[in-house]
């Protein structure tokens, strides 16, 4: 059986927010096509998402060296292996996420902290980094309410690219990917805008 992980980055509600409508959309049309799928759903927002920092990295280091970890370094580890195990677990990944002030949102720079670790995502070789999870199918759905395929605009969108970036990193080198832009942009056709990249979101879905 395929597991398809669907991971969404936006706790706005879907009226107002055109990502969570290609999630959904996605989402709908995957299962019509894709019965038999185990299908499981992550929101970044409900998750317990700490900040990735000193207390994750110490007890890595620690973990790695051999010392005995204290009770919240466990934890940290507990939770980092457990999303690890999730994602590498599954055999497509669906990430949904808006830009929002030139990026994504905090909850995925997190989770995709948890995830890049050296001999799980990625290893270190003599020639440089090699991703370990390219045998991944992945679709990226983003939203972004400005136009920043072109122009000047496109050189501060480090959104998608950081994404893209991130995939590459692990192996993942193609993601499928569709983009609704300019919706606020450009007021005068905002619904065609939406609609027609629901529309590409759900061909998408179904030949996923």
């Amino acid at each position: 059986m395929t597991t398809v992980l669907f991971i969404k980055a936006n706790d706005r509600p879907s009226e107002q927010a055109v990502s969570v409508r290609m999630y959904e959309t996605f989402l709908q049309a995957y299962k019509e096509k894709n019965p038999n799928d185990a299908i499981v759903e992550l929101d970044l927002f409900r998750m317990d998402l700490p900040y990735h920092g000193n207390a994750a990295l110490s007890a890595a280091y620690k973990l790695g060296e051999g010392y005995e970890l204290t009770i919240e370094e466990r934890a940290w580890i507990d939770r980092i292996k457990r999303h690890q195990a999730q994602f590498i677990e599954a055999d497509k990944i669906v990430i949904a996420f808006p830009l929002w002030n030139m990026t994504v949102p905090a909850p995925l720079i997190t989770y995709v902290s948890y995830l890049t670790e050296a001999g799980v995502t990625f290893s270190f070789t003599e020639h440089g980094p090699v991703g370990l999870i390219g045998d991944k199918k992945a679709a990226l759905l983003n939203a972004r309410g400005g136009d920043y395929s072109g122009g000047t605009a496109a050189a501060s969108e480090m959104c998608l690219i950081f994404m893209k970036n991130t995939l590459a990193f692990w192996g993942i080198a193609e993601p499928l990917t569709v983009v609704i832009e300019g919706h606020q942009q450009y007021r005068d056709r905002s619904a065609t805008i939406i609609e027609t990249g629901l529309a590409e979101t759900a061909r998408l879905a179904a030949a996923f």
